[in-house]
């Protein structure tokens, strides 16, 4: 059985990173490259990803879609039980592999990259969680 209260708990999580990223975002790339916008926007994006990843967890468990192989098999898992769909199933994938990036520095980090997704992109977290709560 899904823990509700702690999904809920998640979500509202992701909801404050996602209200405070959009609040310092940055208008240009020029902005947004000055080290200390730059790196609060980078953390930020990385909580908002991580919560994210942490909700689908909560629900692969509490729904008894079995023993996930990696990250990338948890999305999957909810994709098979109709809680993501399939546009959601691969912007989570791309989220992680930013994640990753942003984590881990495997390549030097692209600002320009990091900076289109948080001008551009940070909706895709909004429908995240409307598919999210439709689920509960």
């Amino acid at each position: 059985m899904v823990d509700r209260a702690r999904v809920l708990v998640k979500v509202d999580e992701l909801k404050g990173y996602l209200k405070e990223l959009r609040n310092i975002a940055p208008k240009d790339i020029e902005q947004y490259r000055r080290t200390p916008t730059k790196r609060a926007c980078e953390r930020l994006l990385q909580l908002c990803i991580e919560c994210a990843i942490d909700i689908c967890k909560k629900l692969v468990i509490g729904n008894r879609l079995g023993v996930p192989q990696d990250e990338v098999d948890v999305f999957e898992k909810l994709k098979q039980a109709s809680i993501l769909s399939e546009n959601m199933l691969a912007t989570l994938k791309q989220m992680r592999a930013l994640r990753n990036v942003l984590v881990h520095e495997y390549a030097d980090i692209d600002d320009t990259r990091v900076f289109e997704v948080i001008a551009h992109h940070l909706d895709a977290f909004d429908r995240f969680q409307k598919e999210i709560l439709a689920h509960l």
